[in-house]
């Protein structure tokens, strides 16, 4: 099934095209080597002070955050239990051990994205259609306009980064069911684990047409079976693409477990409602052909200053892939009417015209989960770019798999198509510098990353840790984390009193004294959230003795977290700590891990024994 010219492709280290390829998508990257940032994008800012928030954390030692405590200015909020932390992972090794800045580190994540999308679409269209057709896929996914909308408009560098896991997904699951063996099934789990780990939204898009993908390939692989061998043939094709995706499911359950069960205590009405509500982004018909292009927001109705359109040029050469290899690519036939389907499905849900199916009971939700709905363009980009290297199977590109000058000819019009997209907006931060001053202007000025758990009655807009910060960079000192997030407006200090000892960004110590013969309350200035967890000390830094309850506080609108304090004097811990989906969620991606490098080394083991007699 799979290409014959494919099958005697060098690898890819050792191939040409490959390599051209990628040194093509250059001229998607060059607007970020250019110098300032592109503040004013959507999303540009919020993933600067992710990273620092991310670098906060890790400066104590967490590598895997999930607290932070600087978000809803310095009452914290669990973002990284909720929201994919690969992509910020990776640009906080940049920053912590390549020394590169905030913004620098956020800029080099978006040109790996680019560079690392289109070697994967190389590789999976490779796989089966050969290496003119890869180049095509590969520079029609890159130049294609929703991919940069991502990149220069809306500046997502998760949504960025998961168009790399997108095709490796498809390459690795095809490999899985048309050539069986252990190293695609791992390659799908890393694959499709990686993919959850970096967004979790793009994820719930993706997994329909993937599944769908892999149940046609099973079909068509088992198409000259007898009627009933037929089954017995489908359902053994099936295996080792479902063990790979169990088995990303497995690696990514430290993540997604705990993101799936405690999203309940966050409050969800704030990024699924007022403007974010899905009603009022509908895109029209007309604007997928649209040719403008903006840099401004999605708005109710049809004058988006942003573009959904789907690009001319990949459309053009999609569409005569399909007419020019119908006849020809018989048994590929199903898999490219698959994905013709599923970009006319995507391009429906996003539109108008399907505002009905969102107010469906059970598919609604599904639908609903992409929070807009142009964002199931996505899968459409996906589709369109990979039904685009068909025309470089056409006699005339292939070449016998070589370069040829109607093949540069057509990579040339995909990228002058969009070259005049490939432009960024370079502006200054009107919040001042990266640190938690500007965190609190950002936060005020665009009522954004103030996300509140379920406890909180009223989203606040200020707080004493905001006015703290920024008392400390208008006296032009450095801006320091505060001492402690201890309410102290409630001590009376002559019968109870308490006072922070050590404070860092997901615990704090504190000693107390209680002369009074009855339980009392200190406030701490944090949402609640499950995780958080008291103990009495056995002196300052001891040992733990008791725990106590955390409790939300019962009366005002914060929903802070309570503790009661017994009478007497002591030391007290508050810290964030894993719940048990966390505990669980690492022990099975654990687990899987071991099973993975179990049964490789038993395959390998498998393979080298001589054969028995």
């Amino acid at each position: 099934m799979a290409n014959k010219q494919a099958q005697h492709d060098p690898p890819l280290w050792r191939d040409a095209i490959f390599w051209l390829t990628l040194a093509l998508t250059s001229f998607a990257v060059a607007p970020f080597l250019l110098p300032g940032y592109f503040w004013g994008a959507n999303d540009a800012r919020h993933h600067v002070y992710f990273l620092f928030e991310y670098d906060r954390l890790v400066q104590d030692g967490i590598w895997w955050p999930r607290w932070s405590p600087d978000f809803a200015f310095g009452y914290g909020y669990p973002f990284f239990n909720i929201y994919g932390p690969f992509s910020h992972f990776l640009a906080e090794l940049l920053h912590h051990f390549g020394g590169l800045g905030f913004t620098q580190a956020v800029e080099a994540i978006f040109s790996l994205s680019i560079v690392a999308s289109a070697g994967a679409m190389y590789a999976f269209v490779r796989s089966w259609l050969g290496r003119p057709a890869a180049m095509i896929a590969a520079l029609a996914y890159t130049y294609a306009p929703y991919h940069l909308l991502n990149l220069y408009v809306r500046a997502n560098l998760a949504e960025s980064m998961a168009f790399v896991w997108l095709p490796l997904c498809l390459w690795t699951a095809r490999q899985a069911v048309v050539r069986p063996a252990y190293r695609w099934v791992v390659g799908l789990a890393i694959s499709y684990a990686g993919l959850m780990l970096t967004s979790n939204l793009v994820v719930v898009l993706f997994t329909p047409l993937l599944a769908g993908y892999v149940l046609v390939l099973a079909s068509v692989e088992a198409m000259d079976e007898a009627r009933g061998a037929w089954l017995r043939v489908w359902s053994r094709q099936l295996i080792p693409p479902a063990l790979g995706g169990l088995a990303g499911l497995g690696l990514s359950a430290v993540f997604w477990l705990p993101a799936f069960t405690e999203r309940q205590f966050v409050r969800i009405d704030q990024w699924f409602d007022g403007r974010y509500a899905y009603r009022g982004h509908f895109v029209e018909p007309h604007q997928f052909l649209s040719p403008a292009w903006g840099f401004g927001v999605s708005v109710p109705g049809p004058d988006d200053a942003i573009s959904f359109q789907i690009g001319a040029a990949v459309l053009t050469f999609a569409v005569l892939g399909v007419l020019l290899t119908w006849q020809t690519l018989e048994r590929q036939r199903w898999e490219i009417g698959y994905l013709v389907v599923g970009i006319l499905g995507a391009l429906f849900v996003t539109s108008v015209w399907a505002a009905p199916l969102w107010e469906a009971p059970i598919l609604g939700g599904l639908l609903q989960s992409a929070q807009f709905p142009w964002r199931w363009l996505v899968v459409a980009t996906l589709g369109v770019s990979v039904l685009a290297a068909l025309i470089g199977h056409h006699t005339l590109l292939r070449e016998r798999g070589r370069l040829s000058l109607p093949l540069l000819a057509v990579a040339t019009t995909l990228i002058l198509a969009s070259y005049p997209y490939l432009r960024v907006e370079i502006s200054e931060p009107v919040e001042g510098p990266v640190n938690l001053a500007g965190l609190m202007r950002f936060q005020q000025s665009s009522d954004e990353m103030t996300g509140s758990t379920a406890w909180v009655k009223a989203i606040p807009t200020w707080s004493p840790m905001a006015d703290y910060y920024i008392s400390q960079d208008q006296a032009g000192g450095p801006v320091k984390p505060v001492d402690t997030k201890l309410d102290y407006t409630i001590f009376d200090y002559k019968t109870f009193g308490a006072s922070s000892v050590a404070h860092s960004t997901i615990s704090e110590e504190i000693y107390f004294f209680n002369s009074r013969s009855s339980p009392q309350t200190v406030v701490f200035n944090h949402f609640y959230y499950p995780g958080w967890n008291a103990y009495l000390l056995d002196g300052e830094h001891g040992a733990r003795v008791q725990q106590l309850p955390v409790i939300p506080e019962a009366t005002g609108t914060l929903g802070r977290m309570t503790v009661q304090i017994p009478p007497g004097e002591g030391y007290l811990l508050l810290i964030y700590e894993d719940t048990p989906p966390r505990t669980l969620g690492g022990a099975i991606s654990l687990a899987t891990i071991g099973g993975l490098l179990v049964t490789g080394a038993w395959v390998t083991w498998r393979r080298r024994a001589p054969d028995n007699p």
